[in-house]
């Protein structure tokens, strides 16, 4: 039921961005004295869903015409300052990326949510 509502699809996507962004980020973590490591993130869940074609369109007000895909992005290597041993991860630049994927999770949880409560209230069926 859900799957038919186009702002679940696009939350559904973003949520799986936002986790396969804290996979990458965790990586980088895991790999930040390793000698020769080039840090790695996935592009941002708009540039994704633009690249793809897929322009948010309303047909009428509230309303998005095109469809939202959960394929996964594919980590670039970002490109910075390298250490001497030519490992390029920034503890701190990680952790803010971990943190702006959690907030894009949260929200993207927080949508599902409002989405749900509505679905429910028009049933019938409050919390």
């Amino acid at each position: 039921m859900f799957e038919k509502l186009e702002i679940t699809r696009m939350a559904q996507a973003l949520a799986a961005q936002s986790g396969s962004r804290m996979a990458v980020i965790a990586e980088n973590i895991a790999n930040g004295d390793t000698p020769g490591y080039k840090a790695k993130d996935v592009p941002a869940f708009a540039d994704v869903y633009a690249a793809e074609g897929l322009e948010m369109r309303a047909t009428r007000s509230g309303h998005l015409s095109a469809p939202a895909t959960a394929a996964g992005p594919i980590p670039d290597i970002v490109r910075g300052h390298e250490s001497p041993n030519g490992n390029s991860v920034s503890l701190e630049a990680e952790m803010v990326k971990s943190v702006e994927a959690r907030q894009s999770h949260e929200m993207a949880l927080a949508i599902y949510r409002a989405t749900s409560d509505v679905v429910r209230a028009s049933l019938g069926r409050p919390r």
